[in-house]
């Protein structure tokens, strides 16, 4: 099996001072990669700032025969998110990998959530996402090659109790990956996310102790490290990881119902075939909203 190699490729991993983007960081690094060791140095719920975190990982890397620098900008502003990949260009003129993994939390109800605490999670995940990929982006449409993996979560997937502000943002990620999968695909930039279940910081509240052994970052990092390597020829990809399991989640549709236009359509109707309206035996992945539309054509066509 060929070992699979980051030799003269620069990324850029955010919120890598601890946690799942240390572990992205120091893999990429270990496999040759040049690494921007981005992170704020805060706390979890995005108060404070320092150094010290990206500084250890960067030596970390260095003493282990890798190249790294340190960043300290914020990914919630563009002058921040532009300069963390200015770093990567001053320093080793292009980027060609981006981790969009910078993230905080600031869990509340949603009936007590107050506007500071959803918009600075926004700010921080979708945001920071934002603009990150849109820092990097001209670089690697200009030189024909990127790989950008976002984080999204469960929680923004599938939805989590005393989350509204990071399962908006990490849903709202999701479909951002979608559109620059679609918008980078002439460029041979392939951009996909990640759901990741592993025991940080951020999680260490909400796993049980007895857990965090087996759910450790590290059990997260190769398929993330494979979305960012030549190999990786899939994009708007969802993927999930966390203990030794790995899987892809994907929006899907079941085949529907179809009702000819040409007829009233009434409430009854929906109500006589609501099982069937929901039901997703037989559903398929939808690749982008044009083909969604085409399906709904397809089906009218059919009618």
């Amino acid at each position: 099996m060929a070992e699979v190699r980051f030799d003269d490729r620069v990324a850029v991993v955010t919120g890598a001072g601890g946690g799942l983007g240390r572990e992205y960081a120091l893999l990429l690094a270990s496999r040759g990669a040049k690494v921007v060791i981005n992170d704020l140095g805060g706390a979890f719920d995005g108060t404070g700032s320092g150094h010290t975190a990206a500084e250890q990982v960067c030596q970390e890397i260095k003493d282990a025969g890798g190249e790294a620098v340190p960043n300290f900008d914020s990914v919630a502003d563009w002058e921040g998110a532009s300069n963390i990949i200015k770093t990567a260009i001053d320093t080793w003129g292009k980027i060609d990998i981006l981790i969009n993994n910078a993230g905080i939390l600031r869990d509340k109800s949603f009936i007590k959530m107050e506007m500071e605490d959803y918009e600075k999670v926004l700010a921080v995940h979708l945001n920071g996402t934002f603009f990150c990929s849109k820092a990097a982006f001209p670089h690697m449409r200009e030189n024909n090659y990127g790989r950008i993996i976002s984080a999204s979560s469960g929680a923004g997937v599938y939805g989590n109790f005393g989350q509204a502000n990071y399962a908006a943002a990490k849903m709202g990620i999701v479909g951002l990956m979608h559109v620059l999968k679609q918008e980078g695909a002439k460029y041979n930039i392939m951009a996909n996310a990640i759901v990741p279940v592993a025991g940080t910081r951020m999680t260490a509240t909400v796993f049980p102790a007895d857990l965090l052994d087996v759910l450790k970052p590290q059990f997260v990092a190769p398929v993330v490290a494979w979305a960012c390597s030549e190999n990786c020829t899939v994009s708007g990809y969802t993927f999930t990881a966390g203990g030794g399991y790995f899987s892809r989640t994907a929006f899907m549709e079941g085949p529907g119902v179809y009702f000819d236009v040409k007829q009233p359509i009434t409430l009854e109707m929906i109500d006589e075939n609501i099982d069937k309206i929901t039901s997703l035996e037989g559903a398929v992945a939808i690749g982008s909203a044009t083909e969604h539309a085409g399906l709904i054509l397809g089906k009218m066509s059919q009618g």
